[in-house]
Parts: structure tokens; sequence; C-alpha cells
């Protein structure tokens, strides 16, 4: 199994837009790929957050459904100018 976690910064005052459209990407995702999926922020950093999604039982499937409900969501419009999401993937 495999497990994602993705972090980013979250522009400031568009915390709350940026919870329901992360939720809506997460509950699609979890349904589509049966992946377990948690959002955090960072304790003392309200602004950079941090993606979950632990038990991915096909990587490829997953990352097309990602990027394809990435874009869907417009989700880039809700980062922190020059910040990007920050993909890290580990085995285990």
């Amino acid at each position: 199994m495999v497990s994602y976690f993705i972090y980013y910064r979250v522009a400031p005052g568009l915390e709350p837009g940026a919870k329901e459209r992360a939720r809506r990407l997460q509950s699609g995702l979890a349904e589509s790929t049966g992946a377990r999926c948690r959002l955090m922020t960072k304790r003392g950093e309200p602004n950079l957050w941090m993606e979950v999604y632990e038990a991915v039982a096909d990587p490829p499937a997953f990352e097309r459904a990602l990027d394809t409900a990435l874009r869907e969501l417009q989700f880039d419009q809700l980062l922190a100018p020059g910040s990007h999401r920050h993909l890290e993937c580990f085995e285990g």
C-alpha cells in the first residue's frame, strides 16, 4: 500500500472556501479510489495544510483521479501567492 502526503499554503482569507473544496476533494477521492483521507493544519501555522491519503492500492489511478479533481475544483486558486502543492509518497 502507498500513502500520499501533500502540503501547501492556503492564501490568507480563503481558508473557509479552501476547507470546503478540500473536503469535497477528499470525499470524492475516498469514494472513487478507496483511499483513507485526512486534512490537517500545522500547529502554529494555520495556513500550512496537509492532505493525507492512506491505503492507496492503485497509485497511477489515484494520481489521475487527484489531478482531475484538482482541475475541476480549481484548487490552485486557493493557494498563497508563490505556493504550490508538494507531494510526497511513501510505501509500507
